[in-house]
């Protein structure tokens, strides 16, 4: 049903500040079970004014009212391949930016975000963490080494022998090249000292209630050149985070002995991590397996699923190599799956093949989970979804009009679109093909270490390719109409519902779940086009399926004969890189229900909302610089938001 009303299309960001404070409200009510929610209870009968010592609708909340936003995977110059490409900023740089600051870019460029994110993990890698800025400065230590204090000449010399050094220290640490890294700069003492330096720079920019660091790293497996990265944050400050060292590749590429770390650092510290996946679309077919673990050649076990499921709750569906939430080899029916695809090869020299796709993507990933459930007992792939930028230049930008690259190398500048990027093997990436994306939303009851990570572990959680739209997505059982048109839903959906991340069961007799959906448009972006659903599901021969529903849009557009909604329209003028929102709306929000619902099979669903065209990165470069692209380089985009699914599980196990 479509509940958005022309009257709003046409108004601006008065009344979004005014609509945000109201509409995303939080509730007042504990999350409720499908059995234990009754429509209207008694909380919200106080709500309704029949308790007369409770006037204000906002007396008492404790559920999120707000999302938090920021990115858990950005690296600095303590990343070795950051430095390598000239990145020179800190993590120190990478806080002050992150909550606001201007400062100037590695390239001397000044920079600054249009709005400070709430939190921010810098993620820099484990393996060779801060080495490469002590070669180039000379460490002392370090110089003692014969081979460190050539590659420490070569740097500081410059030009092509300087990258050939680059590379073979890349290579080294990799375990891809003929030279073995020197022990010294594995020397744990050494490590031990880049890392407490790292650790007590978050500590002094953490400041609970207004801005909020993450400490983690990023775990760099990429065997072959298949990327099977892990992103690990911490619930914890400096005390416990000290007292172990992050986990390398040089111990090992499989993420199972990963999660064996995570387990020996809970038990040691008792403290808590998790683990995320970057986005699997360069792991050549190696994400997400179905049959056999690549590790290990051996069949998936039971164990295998489980220990995933515990240490993995959250997945990074979007970033600046590209989107990963689906395929249009995979999803032929959906109009809208071929979003900034990377699709070529791994990081290595080997070359996509159609095969691979399957095990890469979030979507299929997510119904190949109902059915490894099915099979071993436990979901692995029941994840929450998130954004971030995964740039190297100590810079979470990922507004369209401010981005800053991947890194340094393609930091803004006139020719920077046909910049190569990357090339692995007969792979080259140019400037144009990265991607403005992305940024992770948590809906935390506070701006705290602990209640981002406890969101996270909830999955209350949501991913944008950059934009800041504002999404709240409940299940249930009771939803109705009326509850899409209260200014207070997310006190409806609290407590008629579960939010994303969450699960239902116990199907009532004859009932369909039903869905509150709600998104309110970026100030800064482009009005709402559409909110879809999108349905996957485990038939009873053990198949997997999917669909996509639109649920609510903006306009008076009505489905064609084969249910496919028009087009939005396009008012970008790429010659000035600018656009109107005279189309689309500023909100829109409904309760949709599953018209196709069979409660003996699994399902999960999750809100995909997509905003209206508006100029890409590229347009608005070739404007400021005045150059002319090439006609293969994309000029538009439309932003998009992924919720975290909510899952059905049938009574019964499907076995």
């Amino acid at each position: 049903m479509l509940l958005s009303s022309s009257s709003l299309e046409s108004s601006l960001t008065p009344l979004l500040t005014l609509t945000l404070a109201i509409m995303l409200s939080g509730s007042t009510f504990s999350q409720a079970s499908p059995s234990e929610s009754t429509g209207e209870s008694a909380a919200m009968a106080k709500h309704a004014g029949q308790d007369d010592k409770v006037f204000s609708p906002y007396v008492g909340r404790t559920s999120p009212t707000m999302p938090l936003w920021g990115d858990t995977h950005l690296h600095t110059a303590n990343s070795l391949d950051a430095r390598a490409f000239g990145v020179i900023l800190t993590p120190e740089d990478a806080f002050r930016f992150a909550r606001g600051e201007e400062i100037t870019a590695s390239r001397g460029v000044r920079a600054r975000l249009s709005r400070p994110l709430d939190w921010l993990v810098v993620s820099d890698h484990s393996d060779g963490m801060g080495t490469m800025n002590e070669i180039i400065a000379g460490n002392e230590a370090l110089m003692a080494d014969p081979q460190l204090k050539k590659w420490n000449a070569r740097l500081n010399q410059g030009g092509k022998d300087a990258l050939a050094a680059t590379m073979e220290i890349i290579t080294a640490f990799t375990g891809m090249g003929n030279i073995p890294m020197p022990a010294a700069a594995l020397d744990p003492a050494f490590v031990q000292t880049i890392w407490d330096q790292y650790v007590d720079t978050a500590e002094s920019f953490n400041e609970p209630g207004k801005f909020t660091t993450i400490i983690g790293y990023e775990w760099t497996s990429t065997e072959g050149g298949n990327n099977l990265h892990r992103n690990v944050l911490y619930r914890d400050g400096a005390a416990q985070a000290k007292r172990m060292l992050p986990y390398t590749t040089e111990s090992s590429f499989n993420p199972e002995d990963l999660w064996k770390w995570m387990q020996r650092y809970e038990d040691e510290t008792g403290g808590q991590v998790l683990a995320l996946a970057h986005n699997g679309n360069l792991s050549n077919g190696v994400m997400f397996p179905v049959e056999t673990n690549p590790a290990t050649g051996k069949p998936l076990t039971g164990s295998y699923a489980a220990t995933r499921a515990r240490w993995e709750p959250l997945y990074e569906i979007t970033q600046i190599k590209g989107d990963g939430e689906t395929h249009p080899l995979l999803s032929t029916e959906d109009e809208f799956a071929d979003y900034e695809t990377w699709d070529r090869a791994n990081l290595g020299p080997v070359l996509k093949q159609d095969w691979m796709l399957q095990y890469e993507y979030a979507r299929e990933a997510l119904k190949n989970g109902l059915k490894l459930e099915a099979m071993l007992g436990t979901n692995p792939y029941k994840f929450g979804l998130l954004g971030s930028t995964d740039s190297h230049t100590a810079l979470a930008t990922a507004q369209e009009d401010n981005f800053f690259g991947k890194h340094s190398g393609v930091e803004p500048e006139a020719d920077r679109w046909k910049h190569v990027v990357g090339e692995f093997g007969p792979n080259r990436v140019l400037g144009w093909e990265m991607v403005s994306s992305g940024l992770a939303a948590v809906w935390a009851e506070s701006n705290t270490r602990e209640a981002i990570f406890d969101a996270m572990m909830r999955k209350e959680v949501y991913a944008t390719t950059g934009s800041r739209m504002t999404v709240r997505f409940f299940g249930g059982w009771q939803f109705n109409e009326a509850d899409a048109r209260t200014r207070l839903q997310a006190d409806v959906g609290y407590a008629k519902g579960v939010p994303m991340g969450g699960e239902l069961s116990a199907a009532p007799q004859g009932a369909s779940p039903s869905f509150l959906v709600a998104a309110l448009r970026d100030a800064y972006s482009g009005n709402l086009d559409r909110i879809q659903i999108v349905k996957g599901w485990l038939d009873t021969d053990g198949n997997t399926h999917e669909r996509v529903y639109d649920a609510v849009w903006a306009g008076d557009r009505q489905p064609d004969a084969k249910g496919q909604l028009p087009a939005v329209g396009n008012t970008v003028d790429v010659a000035t890189a600018t656009f109107s929102n005279s189309i689309g709306a500023p909100e829109l929000s409904t309760v949709w229900r599953d018209p196709d619902f069979d409660p003996s099979v699994p399902a999960f669903y999750y809100a995909r909302v997509l905003e209206i065209p508006t100029p890409r990165w590229t347009a608005y470069e070739a404007v400021r610089y005045g150059v002319a692209m090439d006609d293969e380089v994309p000029m538009t985009t439309q932003e998009r938001a992924y919720t975290s699914p909510i899952w059905y599980s049938p009574p019964y196990p499907s076995r």
